[in-house]
């Protein structure tokens, strides 16, 4: 990516684009933890790493209005989930059903393998 050059000062933009390490991934069933919607579990179907945020299908609903751009083209209230922060929620163990933290571990082969702390069990990925 080029780089922004301001044109008085000719000087570069310092700050560098983060991503944030996500323990969390597109598939994932999570149970968020603070908030407003505290208990609620659902699916992880965005994960933002620049943002350090999750998107889940069911929660932090929100309305936006939008206008109607042609004559054909409806306008009226459209429903989604709004991204929430990846430190409010915490993955569920496949075969418990309870809250974990995730550690990682490399096999002999060189791919990373997610495990459950709790059981000590692997937390399978279900990309779609």
């Amino acid at each position: 990516m080029k780089q922004l050059v301001y044109k008085k000062a000719k000087r570069t933009r310092t700050r560098p684009v983060v991503r944030h390490v996500m323990r969390i991934t597109k598939g994932d069933t999570v149970r968020v933890m603070r908030g407003d919607e505290a208990g609620k579990e659902g699916v992880v179907l965005r994960v933002l790493p620049k943002r350090n945020r999750v998107v889940i299908d069911g929660i932090n609903v929100v309305t936006k209005h939008k206008k109607a751009m042609s004559a054909e083209d409806q306008g009226g209230r459209i429903q989604f989930p709004a991204p929430v922060h990846a430190s409010n929620v915490m993955l569920l163990d496949p075969k418990s059903g309870e809250v974990t933290r995730v550690r990682r571990k490399k096999d002999k082969d060189g791919t990373v393998e997610r495990l459950s702390v709790k059981s000590g069990r692997p937390i399978p990925r279900k990309r779609k």
